[in-house]
């Protein structure tokens, strides 16, 4: 009796597994209406901009009878703050990694004296405030000639993208294998040459995770748009719209328009580098 009792006991304790698809409508239905309450603002952002020039409380959930009068007219006032801005943030993602790349190769390969304190000061850097740093410039800048000017603004943007890559572009550089450059080194390659021809290569998703980032911080830049330009000639679309709304908005279709046309570059680079983004952000993780 004792023994069939042992015996039956584990039978009667073992758990019933979980089936696959237990739970699973639920967290679709949850996950959807998250998703719809997470991108309603965007649809209601394109659903205006394709409505006639009007009042954005009166207007219809289904654009039926839409239109692309706020696009053209988007087009005629922002195009050119479109442009700025597409320049603005090309020139601080090529001038950021140009920089940061060979100082992250040189922080994770060679021993440089004071690199930790070098590091400590980059970390410390990135918790200044964007106004403290924006205050500071705008008086170097109005001694060296540089506000309203494209270049200007592509240099105080790259005072923010270098660190960043440099910190995302180290810790990538870090975990590649020594035995590379190494046997790089061996066959006669310099450093400049390893760093050409077998680091920039290998940290291909780092440098393309480095260059979106520092993308979208030049292209959604508007404090130091709205500090270092205070004429028409350089204006970033951040500070176009800005503008553009003023104090009574009587064309919603056309404001939207211009934040469609302001928000497509970002959602497009998402979309296409997002598993590069992916690998680089977690490949310097774990060595």
């Amino acid at each position: 009796m004792t023994t069939l009792t042992a015996a039956a006991r584990p039978r009667r304790n073992r758990r019933r597994p979980a089936r696959r698809g237990e739970g699973g409508l639920g967290h679709t239905v949850i996950g959807v209406l998250m998703l719809a309450v997470f991108l309603f603002p965007i649809y209601w952002m394109v659903n205006v901009s394709l409505q006639h020039s009007g009042g954005a409380v009166a207007t219809p959930w289904i654009p039926l009878d839409f239109t692309l009068d706020g696009y053209s007219k988007a087009l005629s006032d922002q195009g050119r703050n479109l442009l700025t801005s597409l320049v603005i943030a090309i020139g601080s993602v090529v001038l950021s990694l140009v920089i940061a790349a060979p100082a992250a190769y040189a922080l994770a390969h060679f021993r440089v004296r004071g690199a930790g304190v070098f590091l400590l000061g980059i970390l410390i850097s990135q918790m200044i405030p964007g106004i403290v740093v924006a205050n500071a410039l705008y008086s170097v800048y109005s001694d060296l000639g540089l506000l309203n000017t494209v270049w200007g603004l592509i240099l105080a943007d790259s005072g923010l993208g270098i660190p960043f890559a440099m910190l995302i572009m180290r810790a990538f550089m870090g975990s590649l294998p020594p035995a590379l450059m190494e046997a790089a080194q061996v066959d006669g390659a310099g450093p400049i040459r390893v760093f050409w021809s077998i680091v920039l290569p290998l940290s291909r998703n780092a440098l393309i995770t480095a260059a979106l980032f520092i993308f979208l911080f030049a292209w959604s830049d508007f404090l130091f748009a709205l500090t270092l330009t205070t004429t028409e000639d350089v204006r970033p679309v951040t500070l176009g719209l800005y503008t553009y709304i003023g104090s009574f908005v009587s064309d919603w279709s056309s404001v939207m328009a211009t934040a469609v046309m302001a928000s497509l570059p970002a959602v497009v680079l998402l979309v296409v580098a997002q598993k590069y983004v992916a690998a680089g952000t977690t490949a310097g993780a774990v060595k």
